[in-house]
C-alpha cells in the first residue's frame, strides 16, 4: 500500500537518556523510517533531564514516577491525553511496541480506540529477567500470564531471532511469530591503525601475540566463567595471549577477583565501560577474535558489531547468537564448556590466518546495517496494514473494561504506589529527626550531667576545705589553750 504522508508510531518503555539494546533499537527504527520512508513518533515515558529537541523525529512523553533508584528506569502511566491526541493529530497508521508491558498496554489502548493495527517485537527473554527481579514462583506465574495476555492481543508479532521466538513459545505462546533481525549501528568497515594505536597504546599488547575480546556487561550468565576457565587452560598449556574485556556492572567485580584467583592477571585486561562507538571500534577492529559463549542474549548484536570490523566470533552451537553462522566459515561454534573453547583457542592460536579469513567472511555475511534492517521492517508495515484493514487477524481481545476505566484504575494503582512512597518518605523523615531529636536531648542531657557532676565535685571540694579549717582552728584553738595553762 501507499505509505507517503503516514506515520508509524513506536512505543516502548525505555528511551534515551536512558540507554539499552532495546532503546537502542527504537532510535534506529525511528530515525531511518524518518530519513527514509515516512513519519515515525516515539511514544515514551517522561525522564528528568530528557532533551527530544535533538531528533529528527517527533517523541511524546507520557507521565512516569522516577523509579531509576529502585530499578534503572522510570515508571510509565499508561496514558496520556497528549499521547491519544497525537496519535490522531499526526495521521498514524501502525503501532508497533517493542516491550510486552506498559508499552503494550499503552499500545493496545490506543489500536483499541483509534482502529489500528499493532505489532509486537520480543526482545529479550523476559522470563529470565522475571525470575531474576521476583523469587515467588506465584508472581513469576502471574507476571507471565500478563505477558501472554499483551502479547496475544496483539496482530503480529516479530522476534529478533528465531531463538527469541523459541523463548516466547516455551511460555506460553501459541501463536506464530516473525524473525525480523535488528541492525547494527556501527559502518562495514575497519577503523585507522592511527585510532586502533591511540585507543590502545596504554595496555600490554604485544604485536603479533593473539587479542581476544569480550564487549557487554559483566554477567557470569554471558558465559563469562567458560572464557576464563578456557583462557587459564590456555595459559596452563604455554599460550601467550591477551584477553580485553570491555564493559563493566553486573558482576565485575567478582569476575575480576576470579581472574586474580587463577592467576591470570598479567593476560587479561579489563578497560572499564566504553561508551564512544568509535573506541569500540577500534577494540574490534585490534581484536582478533570476539568471544561469546552466552546463550543467554536473543540476538548477539555485538557478534555482528565485530563482524563490522572483519573480526569473527567465537560461539556456543545452537544459541541464538549462533544463527546465520557457519562453523569455521564465518564464525566458529563450540559446546557450552570451558574445555571447548580452549581446544578452539589453541587451535586458532596456530593459525592466525584462518581467524583473518572467517573474520572478512563474517563481515560479508553477518553484517545487517541498522538501514537494511530497518528498510525490511518497513515493507513488512505495508503487508500488515492490508492483512489487519481486509481482516486476516480476526478480532482482538480488549482491555478489561472502558477505555477511561481501565485508565482511571491504572492511574489509580500508580497514584496509591507514589502516595505510599511518599508516605514512606514522611515517616523515614519524621523517624529521622525523632532521632535526632533524641540525639540532641542526649547530648543535652550529658552536658548538663557534666556540668552538675563539676559543680558537685567543686561543693565537696569546698566542704571538705571548710572541714580542714575547722579541723585547723580546733587544733589552734588546743594549742593555745595548753600553752596558757603551761606558762
Amino acid at each position: 500500500m501507499d505509505m507517503n504522508n503516514k506515520t508509524i508510531c513506536l512505543l516502548n518503555d525505555s528511551f534515551p537518556p536512558l540507554i539499552d539494546g532495546v532503546a537502542n533499537a527504537v532510535f534506529n527504527y525511528a530515525h531511518f523510517i524518518e530519513k527514509d520512508h515516512a513519519h515515525s513518533l516515539v511514544m515514551t515515558p517522561q525522564v528528568p533531564g530528557s532533551d527530544d529537541s535533538i531528533y529528527d523525529f517527533s517523541v511524546v512523553r507520557y507521565p512516569s514516577i522516577d523509579t531509576r533508584k529502585l530499578f534503572g528506569y522510570v515508571t510509565g502511566y499508561p496514558f496520556s491525553p497528549e499521547a491519544a491526541h497525537e496519535v490522531e493529530a499526526q495521521n498514524v497508521s501502525l503501532l508497533h511496541t517493542h516491550c510486552p508491558v506498559t508499552s503494550c498496554l499503552l499500545a493496545r489502548q490506543l489500536a483499541e480506540a483509534y482502529d489500528l493495527p499493532l505489532v509486537l517485537t520480543w526482545h529479550t527473554k523476559y522470563d529470565i529477567d522475571i525470575a531474576n527481579a521476583v523469587k515467588s514462583k506465584l508472581l513469576q506465574e502471574g507476571a507471565l500470564q500478563a505477558l501472554l495476555r499483551n502479547v496475544n492481543s496483539c496482530d503480529e508479532i516479530w522476534t529478533v531471532s528465531k531463538g527469541a521466538g523459541e523463548n516466547l513459545k516455551s511460555i506460553g505462546y501459541e501463536g506464530e511469530y516473525i524473525v525480523m533481525p535488528n541492525g547494527v549501528d556501527l559502518p562495514r568497515e575497519k577503523v585507522s591503525d592511527e585510532l586502533v594505536a591511540a585507543v590502545t597504546s596504554d595496555y600490554d599488547l604485544p604485536a603479533g601475540i593473539p587479542c581476544f575480546l569480550f564487549i557487554g556487561r559483566l554477567m557470569w550468565y554471558k558465559g563469562l566463567r567458560i572464557i576464563l576457565d578456557a583462557l587459564k587452560a590456555l595459559d596452563i598449556s604455554g599460550a601467550d595471549f591477551r584477553m580485553i574485556f570491555v564493559g563493566g556492572g553486573g558482576d565485575e567485580h567478582e569476575v575480576r577477583n576470579y581472574t586474580t584467583e587463577l592467576g591470570l592477571d598479567r593476560k587479561v585486561i579489563f578497560t572499564g565501560v566504553v561508551s564512544d562507538r568509535e573506541k569500540l571500534r577500534a577494540w574490534y577492529t585490534r581484536a582478533d577474535l570476539f568471544l561469546f559463549p552466552s546463550t543467554f542474549d536473543t540476538n548477539g548484536l555485538v557478534v555482528r558489531e565485530a563482524a563490522a570490523s572483519d573480526t569473527a566470533s567465537v560461539i556456543i552451537a545452537g544459541s541464538c547468537a549462533s544463527e546465520g553462522v557457519t562453523d569455521n566459515r564465518n564464525g566458529f561454534l563450540i559446546e557450552e564448556n570451558a574445555e571447548s573453547l580452549a581446544a578452539k583457542l589453541e587451535e586458532l592460536c596456530a593459525n592466525p590466518e584462518r581467524m583473518k579469513a572467517v573474520g572478512k567472511a563474517a563481515g560479508d555475511e553477518l553484517y545487517v546495517s541498522w538501514q537494511d534492517a530497518v528498510a525490511h521492517a518497513y515493507d513488512r508495515y505495508g503487508a500488515v496494514i492490508d492483512n489487519f484493514k481486509s481482516g486476516v487477524y480476526g478480532r482482538r481481545d480488549p482491555v478489561r473494561g472502558s477505555w477511561m476505566q481501565s485508565q482511571g484504575e491504572l492511574m489509580q494503582i500508580l497514584g496509591d504506589i507514589d502516595a505510599a512512597g511518599k508516605a514512606l518518605k514522611r515517616d523515614i523523615e519524621e523517624t529521622q529527626e525523632e532521632i535526632e531529636s533524641s540525639i540532641r536531648s542526649m547530648r543535652n542531657k550529658a552536658i548538663v550531667d557534666a556540668i552538675t557532676t563539676h559543680y558537685e565535685a567543686k561543693e565537696n571540694l569546698r566542704s571538705i576545705g571548710r572541714e580542714i579549717k575547722e579541723q585547723i582552728k580546733e587544733a589552734q584553738d588546743d594549742f593555745w589553750e595548753k600553752l596558757d595553762r603551761y606558762l
